[in-house]
């Protein structure tokens, strides 16, 4: 399934694209739990992915603090503030794709604790709110760091339209989100 959904992904025009991530962008600021949010969680996408940019910086004009993953050498995440693009910096990962990096002090693995939602890239999610990940595991440690902190921050996954299915694979440690942004709407879950 996540072969079908990367080919279909490497498939978009470039203006598809930024056309997506910016109604992505409007429907997911309509979310209550990113309105509200102090601290948001987030990412830089990459490639094809559901474009983060401009929520990104939506986001910081409403005044959200916005942390960013900074991959680590064991795939885990460290974070740090988006201080804007000029904060931004490309890393290249030995073996693993070239990411844009928040550039600032890092604030550690813990810090996604504090976020009051989560936002979560994918490749899909099912009616049941369960998230098909890219298989890295990144995000997996996310969500159980999460857990073990007993901290408990909307989740939301970020995905093109045709990437809410009927099912996805499920493993035990998989965590449900509570809702899915694409750029014709927002479905909620459980």
């Amino acid at each position: 399934m996540r072969r079908e959904l990367i080919a279909a992904r490497r498939a978009l025009a470039p203006g598809a694209v930024e056309a997506a991530g910016r109604e992505l962008a409007r429907q997911a600021l309509a979310l209550p739990e990113l309105a509200r949010a102090g601290t948001v969680a987030a990412y830089v996408s990459v490639g094809t992915e559901p474009g983060t940019r401009d929520l990104l910086d939506a986001l910081r004009r409403h005044g959200v603090r916005v942390l960013l993953p900074v991959l680590l050498p064991d795939n885990d995440l460290d974070w740090a503030a988006y201080e804007g693009p000029a904060s931004l910096a490309e890393v290249a990962h030995p073996g693993r794709m070239r990411l844009l990096e928040p550039a600032g002090p890092r604030l550690g693995p813990d810090a996604v604790t504090g976020a009051d939602t989560v936002l979560l890239p994918g490749l899909a999610v099912d009616g049941r709110g369960m998230r098909l990940g890219r298989g890295g595991g990144s995000y997996d440690r996310v969500l159980a760091r999460l857990a073990a902190a007993g901290a408990r921050p909307a989740l939301v996954v970020l995905l093109y339209d045709d990437e809410v299915v009927a099912r996805v694979p499920e493993e035990p440690h998989d965590h449900p989100v509570q809702a899915v942004a694409t750029p014709s709407g927002v479905r909620r879950f459980g």
